[in-house]
């Protein structure tokens, strides 16, 4: 189908949800100049496309009263260094961004410079500790319930809703400091993904983020614009006739591909009025990582003039209805209410933005966040109409396989056999 500003059918909820974080202290100029902070790991996203290393930081986008958008503007124009900035939006569109420039920064075509920033690591003795401690918050059966609770809500219908994406997390720990260059590596053996390595703030030990997502939120040269959200999803098989027969299935699901229609209409919603042009096709086509079939649909743009940069555009689409749903205040309430945790950066967006305004912003899933000895993983499942508990909380196990066969262990933190790892 092609898209214009007079053809949209609705356009996706404006209102900015309440953050689920704490601002830090307002900056007078939004940029902090603090070097204390410099991270131990680079900031890495390592796609099909192009491979981007960052290392150290020069100075972050402080909070402050400017829209984020014009302090990383004054950020670009008078810190020194590369030209662009990286980092990572959370899930909470008013929390507290993790934007900096860095002191350097590396680019190669595809994943050529992943392979000279990270070198294979030997057998995983740090990626594999002996022991792991696997926490679900909430259970399996505290999720079920919350999706229940709110396929109630949309039966209802009072808030007009028609999509709510719940997760639930993993709390991890083992018994030695987990390895986060080694599971990057890991990662980022799937091509289907962008794997991508995040540096935060942290007063205490280091935190990082690292995932291997497969949805671009949208990318941005010149006027040219691409978003390729997916929605719908079904896990793997290792029998070829049987992952066969699930690909098909997913691509027939009316659920899925009703779940699928309302972030591709939400996102062309937000972006007509900016675009001269915008297209995506009227069906979905299946997209495949190692773990996981999912709908996706392709939307291609030219914007009426460039002054828009890709992180403006990251900031008006995010968060899609692929993470959080539809209408998008009403959800984001709905989220807050049921899920019993924070997301924090999961389920936001890492990226980069250039000083032109050139840069790929991607949605931060199929991730972890590591400190020392722990981790925390999350998954999530979009709920409309038709939605089952238990096959919902099903689809989230195996969102969760990508990151725990990569650390060598299932939901439960046994070991997994080598062949499967």
């Amino acid at each position: 189908m092609t898209a214009s500003h007079g053809a949209m059918r609705r356009r996706a909820g404006a209102a900015r949800m309440d953050a689920f974080e704490a601002a830090p202290a307002e900056s007078a100029d939004g940029i902090s100049a603090s070097l204390s902070t410099v991270p131990d790991m680079p900031f890495v996203l390592a796609s099909t496309g192009e491979t981007l290393v960052a290392r150290g930081m020069l100075a972050s986008v402080a909070e402050g009263p400017e829209p984020l958008g014009a302090r990383v503007r004054r950020l670009l124009a008078e810190a020194e260094g590369p030209d662009l900035v990286v980092g990572a939006l959370p899930f909470a569109a008013q929390g507290p961004a993790h934007l900096y420039r860095p002191a350097e920064l590396s680019r190669g075509a595809e994943r050529s410079g992943f392979a000279s920033s990270f070198p294979r690591p030997g057998r995983g003795e740090s990626l594999r500790p002996a022991r792991w401690q696997v926490t679900p918050e909430p259970t399996l059966a505290a999720y079920e319930a919350a999706v229940a609770a709110a396929l109630a809500r949309m039966a209802q219908g009072g808030e007009g809703l028609r999509k709510i994406v719940l997760s639930r997390s993993l709390k991890i720990i083992a018994d030695r400091p987990i390895d986060a260059a080694a599971l990057l590596h890991v990662l980022a053996q799937d091509v289907s993904v962008s794997a991508f390595c995040v540096p935060l703030p942290s007063a205490g030990a280091p935190r990082v983020l690292v995932g291997a997502t497969p949805e671009l939120l949208v990318s941005k040269r010149g006027r040219d614009i691409t978003s390729h959200p997916l929605a719908g999803s079904s896990r793997r098989a290792r029998d070829v006739s049987v992952d066969r027969a699930a690909a098909q299935a997913l691509l027939g699901s009316e659920k899925d591909r009703r779940e699928h229609r309302e972030v591709v209409e939400a996102i062309l919603d937000q972006l007509a009025p900016h675009c001269e042009a915008l297209a995506a096709p009227g069906e979905p086509e299946l997209n495949s990582t190692a773990s996981m079939w999912h709908l996706g649909t392709r939307i291609d743009g030219r914007l009426r003039d460039d002054t828009l940069s890709a992180l403006d555009l990251a900031l008006l689409l995010h968060p899609t209805p692929a993470v959080c749903g539809t209408p998008r205040a009403a959800a984001a309430w709905a989220i807050a209410e049921l899920e019993g945790y924070e997301r924090g950066f999961y389920a936001g967006a890492v990226g980069w933005c250039e000083a032109s305004g050139d840069g790929d912003w991607h949605v931060a899933i199929r991730c972890a966040e590591l400190s020392g000895c722990e981790a925390r993983l999350s998954a999530g499942a979009g709920i409309v109409a038709g939605s089952d508990p238990a096959a919902e909380g099903e689809e989230t196990s195996a969102k969760f396989a990508a990151l725990l066969t990569a650390l060598g262990i299932d939901e439960n933190g046994i070991p997994l056999a080598e062949d499967r790892a």
